[in-house]
């Protein structure tokens, strides 16, 4: 397990340098940082000089190195927008987008895991055909819609739940609900499969010729093999909620993350859109680290291979 566990963590800090390398690529390519801070309406001498203040004039292997180097110390540049340093406005945003995301996502776990299961019991059934038509609804719902639905309904009408804001916890049921949705119909369906195909093996079969109970051949012997892709894009889905958050957040005015990135490609934040990214995709990487290790300690043949 240790030796798996050091390969994993080992390949994923090389594809962690290589999407720092991509990342400080393209947010040069997206633009000139030194207009970007002098401002549009900046002479070319106030540019010029904004670009040696800020070693822009240097190769650009050396502001990499510069660049990685404060990442590494936890400096993650200064908004010249907001002036403030975009450590500090992340550190303000983060919680409001974490908080959200893992509230979306217990919500589609909730949803999908059950209705996976209970699907793959009854194939071919009313449940299961109406559990694929609860993923496919939610698979063909746009998120903005589907917000601005629950917005008018629970709103507007009913005035059951507050439609802005992040200061309670009920702000944040019905942008969880829209977000949890959106992931529910893929995990939903890959547990259906996985449980079917679980359901089908030898050593299923053997147990239930052994006189062992439905409950306890589900939930102790099939689940926990069927369940392990669901891990994998369990973890998927909570960095694509951490990064897709950006269309919640604004419908509800959330100030989180998401909306934080809307706002810094409006006013061309370059580093606060470079950090952004960063942050993104290290919340990827670490969470597919996890997923595999956990992975392999459900099912040690992963870790053999």
């Amino acid at each position: 397990m240790l030796t798996y566990t050091s390969r994993r963590l080992g390949l994923t800090l090389l594809v962690l340098v290589t999407v720092s390398i991509i990342t400080f690529a393209l947010m040069r390519l997206a633009g000139d940082p030194a207009v970007a801070i002098a401002g549009a309406e900046a002479s070319a001498e106030e540019i010029a000089r904004v670009r040696a203040d800020y070693g822009f004039d240097r190769p650009l292997v050396l502001q990499y190195a510069g660049w990685l180097k404060d990442v590494a110390q936890g400096d993650l540049g200064f908004s010249n927008i907001l002036q403030r340093p975009v450590v500090d406005v992340v550190a303000e945003r983060l919680p409001v987008t974490l908080r959200l995301a893992l509230a979306a996502l217990a919500i589609a776990l909730v949803l999908a895991i059950p209705l996976g299961i209970l699907a793959a019991i009854r194939r071919n059934s009313s449940v299961d055909r109406l559990a694929l038509s609860f993923a496919v609804v939610g698979q063909a719902l746009p998120n903005f819609f589907f917000s601005l639905l629950m917005i008018l309904v629970f709103g507007v009408y009913l005035r059951w739940l507050p439609i802005s804001g992040d200061a309670t916890w009920q702000h944040y049921v019905l942008p969880a609900i829209a977000l949890g949705y959106a992931s529910t119909p893929a995990i939903m369906r890959l547990t259906r499969a996985g449980m079917i195909e679980v359901l089908d093996s030898d050593y299923i079969r053997t147990a239930r010729a052994m006189g062992l109970g439905t409950r306890r051949v589900i939930f102790r012997h099939a689940l926990r093999n069927a369940l392990i892709p669901v891990v994998s894009l369990t973890a998927v889905q909570l960095g694509f909620m951490l990064s897709g958050s950006i269309i919640v957040e604004s419908v509800f005015s959330m100030n989180g993350l998401g909306r934080l990135g809307w706002q810094s490609i409006q006013r061309t934040d370059l580093e606060m859109m470079q950090a952004l990214v960063l942050i993104v995709s290290v919340s990827y990487l670490a969470l597919t680290f996890l997923a595999d290790v956990l992975n392999a300690w459900l099912d040690p043949r992963i870790r053999v291979s």
